[in-house]
């Protein structure tokens, strides 16, 4: 699933924390009701631009109304975009948030988080002052540290509702080089690391042979926030934002990515591209890894101009789904296998959610076409890779990862999963199921009538659950079945997203469950 749009992209990899807890003196009500806050200052940099980041805290007793935020650059940084969570302006080197309409009262000891993207050249330097409804607070925030690389990371608005550095503190989502653990040797055994996984039987087991059922969550943003120019992710990834998930008693974190930016392509922003974007991916799965929580590399959005039937855009670049990967997808595929080849507690899932059924005529040629690729996928005009030529290139690569292969239908048919079963000299393929309330097999007699039979023959891995009511009800069925059954499952997503534009598990990246995400986070803390 993917919701973020070009429009309503967000940006938030923190790189340091710069904390300054502040007094609220002076005239005015902030100052007479002698309220507190605290103001959280933090920024990614990339060298020509950075994120911002500002979370105010109500430290005091009483709310405070119609909040809005000021500071002053000492520089040249510029206001880039709109910025969210928050009315963001500029005027001069004087930077003012405005509460949003939906957060316009800060509660006691409440908070809320803001951030924009903004660019500079020369120094710097973080403010040193806040004013809060144009009071003057007396404390002043420490200067973050200089950028270091940390790394960060979706669905499509089609029929689907479809990270952290290293734990030192340095680490963020920067195109600068990375102190990231080495991508070499580990087996993922190690104390605090994810297992070393393969298939057995209808199992993923570890190395000892004892069975590994996945539960976790998605995090989404690498998949989008490069392409559209903004960053590496929507959303710290720290140490802190790992904590959080691990808090939740996740095991593993699916984290999908964009073939362009992987690659390289000349349509995305060198500071995001090549080796800059591949860097920030492996830092986030190394940490992922080195946490205990297994990284699942999810190939989201890929090359191809389609314009057919369920078409996400009409752009021949990664910046939307399509029904089918293309050519490139063999060569991203190909670079990703060779990186984490060495390290088998990394899971690939091929592609997010294939839909050829909407592309070409009738379900058996949909099927021919997902195994296939080229010719068997008339009414699709670009070059399409089929899952035996991705099978082929993480093989041909040397990595003997487990490779999770989504189904049609935006990964909810697995009906003929089993008859086109891509041939893998590994034997470590496994089924990629998603389901939402509102997909056509969303009900329990469809899962035991359709999925339960192939879960009894090869793994199969939810990677994504969800539902767009704001709610809970129905993963919850999801969950107690997939329990049963022995299946692993993943929630969408790991963001702090209005429930509006899909499936959203927290309000704040501390790991605040929303309505929707307290359902698995109360169901995690149950079973994991």
């Amino acid at each position: 699933m993917t919701v973020r749009t070009t429009t309503t992209a967000l940006v938030a990899a923190l790189a340091a924390t710069a904390a300054a807890t502040l007094a609220l003196t002076g005239a005015g009500p902030a100052a007479a009701a002698g309220l507190q806050c605290s103001v959280d200052y933090t920024t990614n940099d990339w060298g020509s631009g950075f994120t911002a980041n500002v979370k105010l805290t109500n430290a005091g007793t009483t709310p405070i109304d119609n909040w809005s935020l000021g500071y002053a650059y000492t520089g040249n940084q510029t206001l880039s975009g709109s910025g969210w969570n928050g009315t963001w302006s500029q005027s001069g080197k004087n930077v003012t948030v405005a509460a949003p309409a939906w957060a316009a009262t800060l509660a006691a000891g409440g908070s809320v988080s803001a951030g924009a993207n903004f660019s500079y050249s020369g120094t710097n330097a973080a403010p040193t002052s806040f004013t809060v409804n144009g009071v003057a607070c007396n404390g002043a925030s420490s200067p973050s540290p200089s950028p270091s690389p940390s790394v960060s990371a979706s669905s499509s608005p089609s029929a689907s509702a479809s990270v952290s550095p290293s734990p030192s503190a340095s680490a963020s989502a920067s195109p600068s080089s990375s102190a990231s653990p080495s991508p070499s040797g580990s087996t993922g055994t190690g104390t605090g690391k994810a297992p070393a996984l393969h298939v057995s039987g209808n199992k993923l087991v570890d190395a000892n042979g004892a069975q590994v059922v996945l539960r976790g969550v998605n995090r989404s943003g690498m998949e989008f926030m490069c392409v559209q120019g903004y960053g590496f992710s929507d959303g710290p990834v720290d140490a802190a934002s790992i904590a959080a998930i691990k808090g939740w008693k996740a095991n593993a974190v699916r984290v999908p990515v964009n073939e362009d930016c992987w690659n390289g392509y000349a349509n995305v922003k060198p500071e995001y591209a090549g080796e800059n974007y591949r860097t920030a991916v492996k830092n986030f799965v190394y940490a992922l890894r080195d946490a205990g929580l297994t990284p699942i590399i999810d190939l989201h959005w890929t090359q191809g101009l389609y314009t057919g039937n369920s078409s996400g855009c009409s752009d021949v670049n990664s910046t939307c789904q399509k029904p089918m990967p293309g050519a490139g997808a063999a060569t991203f595929w190909s670079s990703v296998a060779t990186t984490f080849k060495n390290d088998p507690s990394v899971v690939f899932d091929l592609l997010n959610e294939p839909y050829a059924d909407r592309a070409v005529s009738g379900l058996d040629q949909a099927w021919n076409c997902w195994r296939d690729g080229g010719s068997a996928c008339p009414g699709i005009g670009y070059p399409v890779s089929g899952m035996q030529t991705l099978v082929n290139s993480v093989r041909t690569a040397g990595a003997n990862n487990v490779i999770l292969l989504g189904g049609l239908a935006y990964s909810n048919d697995l009906g003929q999963w089993l008859a086109h079963k891509p041939t893998d000299p590994a034997g470590n393929l496994a089924a990629s199921w998603h389901v939402y309330n509102f997909n056509t097999c969303s009900s329990q007699s469809c899962w035991n009538s359709t999925v339960a039979p192939l879960a009894a023959q090869v793994p199969v891995v939810v990677g994504e659950i969800g539902e767009n009511d704001c709610a809970h009800s129905f993963i919850d069925q999801v969950m107690s079945w997939a329990d049963a059954a022995k299946v692993s499952y993943l929630g969408w997503t790991w963001n702090t997203w209005d429930c509006g534009q899909g499936p959203s598990l927290i309000s704040d990246f501390d790991g605040t469950p929303t309505a929707f995400g307290l359902g698995l986070k109360n169901h995690l803390a149950a079973v994991n």
